[in-house]
């Protein structure tokens, strides 16, 4: 008799993963910390110098928002892929994968000479962060619990808050001392010390053999459709109107290759998107939740540093200092709710509580002006820092404690698809808003207003090519009116994040409030495709099979009747009554 175990339908079940003590968890996942911590310093020592690079390479607001744009596009539409392609092959090769495209990405942006090259480099960088984002939280999962993934999570926290934190300070000062060029190669040396770490440390379970297909139409497809859609939302209204044949084809074209990559994903084998997960109703709030978190959690990482430098005049030091409370309300909201969530096993009453937050943090926003006493600008960053930090990565732990272990890649990878996708349009839609009330503001602040030194004149004409000024650099008669501009118009653009909060206040409230599970996700599939092969012994032998132990036991159990009767004939002297 064969037992079941050795007949799975999927794929050969894989040996229950050992135990890990605490000290092994912490050495399996610092690989994974320092992956991460690459990715976050990469951004965040530039983000502070980004309207220095722009202004250095000639770029205008649209150039801005591209910069930004790009990378997030690639990140967007790769995360779905890797986060697929982690359910069916080698993850730690995918890891240390993304993190070579993400330094070959970063290391050539520092050789851009304009703008043009530098959004092309940054799709390769976008293409490794989307790998680092997807993969890390997967393989996280793959080690720990839910149940005890918070506290773990407060010490990746932690190190994520010096790369948050000293990102954007160091960036300053490199910018200051050596130019932005220097913030580009800072990455590169983290990042081999990153992959000698993850190729030694990181150690996990083997993974069921199963056919590798791969979606090939419906990656064409879901680039096209997305990448065109982001176009048309950034380019209309200022490159074509929005009622012109450009338009229409563009958007026309995208709608027809989303509408296609739906279809598709009902009928290929291995979708990118399983489309059943929408059946799941934890998956498809927390999506909805994400794609709101997503436009504030982009928002403020991308215009921030305009209104600090544009709108207050802040270098670039200076402005990473002055982003200091939101990173500290965030991080410390994080490390702080996971040890929480951890300790008590409840996640939805500070997930409701951040979702708040993220409303009132918002709204505030939307109050700024470039005088605005900086007391009270910090009070509005804590505030909607600790909100983000409540609720992002937790939609991630809550979708992972209700899905499949075998689709765990495609479930984690997807919430972040559309959180990552709403971040780039709502960026986007939000940087040409700007751009508008910029120029809206700029116009209104200048009418009448009659130049009275050569450095007026100067400064005036530079305005007038649509460029991002150095604000530091103008006339303080002119200045005054550009800061204004810029305070008023970043204020505005915030008017678009509060109600997609309040959206996911909605959504939250609506999640299953399920309580977190006590196994790793290699362990839920070890029991997944067990009972795949139990089902299939059923359905073979037209008998209930409850458990494929039971028929490993039944196997030996027979073997040994038969082994003891064999022995007896041969040499055992048994009694009367038991002969007869």
């Amino acid at each position: 008799m064969t037992s079941v175990a050795d007949k799975p339908a999927t794929g050969s079940v894989p040996a229950a993963p050992a135990q890990r003590t605490p000290r092994e968890v912490i050495i399996a996942i610092s690989g994974l910390v320092v992956a991460m911590f690459v990715a976050v310093i990469s951004g965040t020592v530039v983000s502070t110098s980004m309207p220095l690079i722009i202004a250095d390479l000639g770029g205008d607001q649209t150039a801005y928002t591209w910069v930004i744009t790009a990378s997030l596009l690639a990140m967007a539409v790769s995360t779905p892929i890797w986060g697929k392609l982690a359910d069916l092959v080698n993850r730690k090769a995918l890891l240390m994968t993304a993190i070579g495209l993400f330094v070959v990405g970063t290391a050539i942006a520092g050789f851009a000479q304009d703008t043009t090259t530098l959004i092309a480099v940054r799709v390769i960088q976008g293409l490794g962060a989307g790998g680092l984002m997807s993969l890390v939280m997967i393989l996280i999962a793959v080690i720990i619990s839910p149940r005890e993934r918070g506290k773990y999570m407060g010490f990746v926290g932690g190190i994520m808050a010096v790369a948050t934190i000293g990102g954007p300070l160091l960036g300053g000062v490199i910018t200051d001392a050596w130019g932005w060029r220097a913030n580009f190669f800072l990455p590169v040396p983290l990042a081999i010390i990153a992959l000698i770490v993850i190729s030694r440390t990181l150690h996990l379970p083997p993974m069921p053999k199963r056919a590798v297909k791969i979606d090939y139409l419906g990656i064409v497809l879901l680039s096209v459709g997305v990448s065109l859609l982001l176009i048309w939302v950034s380019l209309g209204g200022s490159q074509f109107e929005w009622d012109s044949m450009t338009s229409f084809v563009t958007i026309g074209i995208s709608a027809a290759a989303i509408i296609g990559f739906i279809i598709t994903e009902f009928f290929v084998p291995e979708p990118i998107v399983p489309m059943t997960l929408f059946k799941n109703r934890t998956f498809t709030l927390s999506v909805v939740a994400s794609v709101s978190i997503g436009v504030a959690m982009f928002a403020t990482s991308v215009f921030l540093a305009q209104y600090f430098q544009l709108a207050r005049g802040a270098t670039p030091t200076e402005s990473g200092l002055m982003t200091i409370p939101m990173i500290v309300g965030q991080m410390g909201a994080s490390i702080l709710i996971g040890a929480l969530i951890s300790k008590f096993g409840k996640w939805k009453r500070f997930m409701l509580v951040g979702s708040l937050l993220v409303v009132a943090g918002s709204y505030l926003m939307t109050t700024l002006s470039y005088d605005t006493d900086y007391f009270w600008v910090s009070v509005y960053m804590v505030v909607l820092g600790a909100g983000l930090g409540m609720v992002m990565q937790n939609l991630t732990l809550v979708v992972q404690n209700d899905t499949p272990a075998s689709q765990l890649g495609a479930a984690s990878s997807n919430v972040n698809f559309f959180r990552t996708i709403a971040g780039t349009i709502g960026v986007t839609i939000m940087g040409s808003l700007l751009a508008t009330q910029v120029t809206t503001h700029i116009t209104s602040g200048l009418k009448g207003y009659t130049p009275t030194s050569p450095d007026d004149v100067e400064a005036l004409k530079g305005l007038a090519g649509g460029g991002i000024p150095h604000v530091s650099e103008l006339p303080d008669g002119i200045r005054v009116i550009i800061e204004n501009a810029y305070g008023n118009g970043i204020a505005d653009v915030f008017w678009i994040a509060v109600p997609l909060a309040v959206l996911s206040v909605i959504a939250i409230a609506f999640l299953p409030n399920k309580a977190l599970s006590t196994k790793t996700s290699a362990e839920q599939l070890k029991e997944e495709l067990e009972q795949v092969a139990i089902d299939l012994a059923e359905a073979e032998i037209g008998a209930p099979v409850t458990s494929s132990i039971q028929l490993v036991e039944a196997d030996a159990a027979a073997e040994r009747s038969t082994t003891t009767t064999s022995s007896r004939g041969a040499g055992d002297t048994p009694s009367a009554g038991g002969d007869r």
